[in-house]
Formats: C-alpha cells, sequence, structure tokens
C-alpha cells in the first residue's frame, strides 16, 4: 500500500548554523529529486532515463527533452504527457514518474530507444554529440533574428524577478523564451540548465508554438553545445547567455543561423561572428 508521503516541492527548509555565530538558524534550499522519463508507444512503455531535476513543470521538461533529442518528427507525434498513474505507488514516487505517449507512427522513438541515454542535471544526455547528427536528422537552419543585438543584449532583464525559487535558494538555474514582441511567455528554473530549457522548449512544444520562429532563448548561466542544440531544433533564432559560450557552441550556431550573444548584462553582450568573418589572422 503507499504511504502518506507527500510529492515533492522545489524547495525545502534546512537547518544551518553559520560559523561566526553559535546559533542554528533555517534556511531554504532548492531540492533536487530524480525524475523518471518513461516513453509508451502502442500501449507499451519503455524508460528513457531518469534525470535529477528540480520538481516541477515536469510535463514540459519531459516533453522538451523528446523533442531536442529528435524522439518527433512532428509536434503532432506527442499524444499525451502525464504523471505516473499506479496507485501502488506513494504520491512522491508517482510525482517523480512521468510517461510520454508518443503516436504508433512516431519510427524515431524506435530507433533513438536502440541507445540508452544517461540523464543528469548537469551535463546533459550523451546522445548527439556532433553536428553532422543533426543534418541526418533534418535539422534545418533557424529563421534571422529582426531583433537588433543591443535589444537581444537587454532581453535579460526579462528574468529580473521572474526567478522565484533562485530569490529564496540562490541554487539554480533559468530559462525563458521571448517571442517576437519581446514578453518573456515561458520562464522556468531548475537546478540543471539544461533542464530549465527542456521545460520552456517542452512548454512551447505543448502550447504548439514550435517552430519558434523569431523567438529569443534566455539562460542564466554559460552557453554551451547541447543548449545551442535545443534553441535550434525548437526553431529559436537567438540564444543570449548571462556567461561564456564554449567553441562548439559558437561553431553550432553558425553552422545553423542562430544569432548567440553571451556575457549579457546591464544591457551589453558579447555577440559571437562566425569564424569566417574574422581576419584570417585572428582565426
Amino acid at each position: 500500500m503507499p504511504s502518506n508521503e507527500l510529492a515533492p516541492s522545489a524547495i525545502a527548509k534546512v537547518k544551518v548554523q553559520k560559523t561566526d555565530s553559535d546559533t542554528p538558524t533555517s534556511d531554504s534550499v532548492v531540492v533536487e529529486e530524480p525524475l523518471e522519463i518513461r516513453i509508451k508507444r502502442g500501449g507499451k512503455d519503455e524508460q528513457l532515463g531518469i534525470t535529477m531535476r528540480t520538481p516541477g513543470n515536469d510535463l514540459e521538461l519531459a516533453a522538451g527533452f523528446l523533442w531536442g533529442e529528435g524522439f518527433l518528427k512532428s509536434p503532432s507525434e506527442l499524444i499525451e504527457v502525464k504523471v505516473c498513474g499506479d496507485r501502488e505507488l506513494s504520491a512522491r514516487q508517482r510525482a517523480n514518474v512521468v510517461i510520454a505517449e508518443v503516436a504508433e507512427s512516431s519510427s524515431e522513438s524506435v530507433r533513438i530507444l536502440e541507445r540508452r541515454f544517461t540523464i543528469t542535471s548537469a551535463c546533459g544526455v550523451c546522445g548527439s554529440t556532433n553536428i553532422a547528427d543533426l543534418h541526418k536528422r533534418g535539422v534545418t537552419k533557424v529563421s534571422h533574428t529582426t531583433h537588433t543585438v543591443q535589444e537581444l543584449a537587454a532581453m535579460v532583464a526579462l528574468l529580473d524577478g521572474r526567478q522565484r525559487i533562485f530569490e529564496k535558494t540562490g541554487g539554480l538555474h533559468a530559462a525563458a523564451l521571448v517571442n517576437p514582441e519581446g514578453v518573456a511567455v515561458w520562464v522556468r528554473e531548475d537546478v540543471g540548465r539544461h533542464n530549465a530549457v527542456d521545460k520552456v522548449i517542452g512548454a512551447g512544444l505543448m502550447a504548439g508554438s514550435i517552430p519558434m520562429a523569431n523567438w529569443t532563448l534566455l539562460v542564466s548561466g554559460r552557453i554551451g553545445y547541447e543548449l545551442v542544440q535545443k534553441a535550434i531544433c525548437a526553431g529559436v533564432s537567438a540564444i543570449v547567455g548571462v556567461s561564456a559560450p564554449s567553441s562548439l557552441a559558437i561553431d553550432l550556431a553558425s553552422e545553423f543561423g542562430l544569432t548567440l550573444l553571451a556575457f549579457a548584462r546591464g544591457g551589453v553582450a558579447k555577440h559571437y561572428l562566425p569564424n569566417h568573418d574574422m581576419p584570417e589572422s585572428q582565426v
């Protein structure tokens, strides 16, 4: 029989004592819990993987992950995403299992399930590891952004006041999707930067907004290859990060026409150009 254990929340209270004090106090920390993602096709479900995440928006996380990793060829192939309903499990156990049902015609899900993924909150997924793989999947160049680089650099201010859990714990990442009108439609947080991006892209997928031409993805930390890959697969036109990009992220953005800005603070950022635009002596 299931226990009375409650489903996990995003914030936990812990006891802490500062080194310059003799009195213990309470503090808020971000919750990190495992989420098992299952994929269901034709009445049969299989475990896809387990990720460590901050509870909340888990259905979006699963949907965004499936889209970014190529399990779906079109949004219509995603039939439903739901929390496990097995009443033999406790509320906490059920909340930590998400089942994504895809159409029986989803041949890509069968092909990719032949590989097994290792998902972590820290380093993404060991799977699509090179640019050629995206071309094989049929991923095309994104639409050019209509925003100026100055407008894009200023967009990180849209995260101000929208990172509710971070303001209480200081311990997680944020991602936001900004529509062509400059409105941050979805803002999500997670202990893993990849999970936060999957959550906002999953929200866009479930809302029928993919491909996201002329949308902008904002991230609160560094920009790695996996984040650029996810943005490109969603059809996003620009990505703006608060911290540094990696060399492969820059190469991938250049290959698919994604505008990439990093170190965006106070309305100023670095716009990373394709290497072929650099003088030969500086490349």
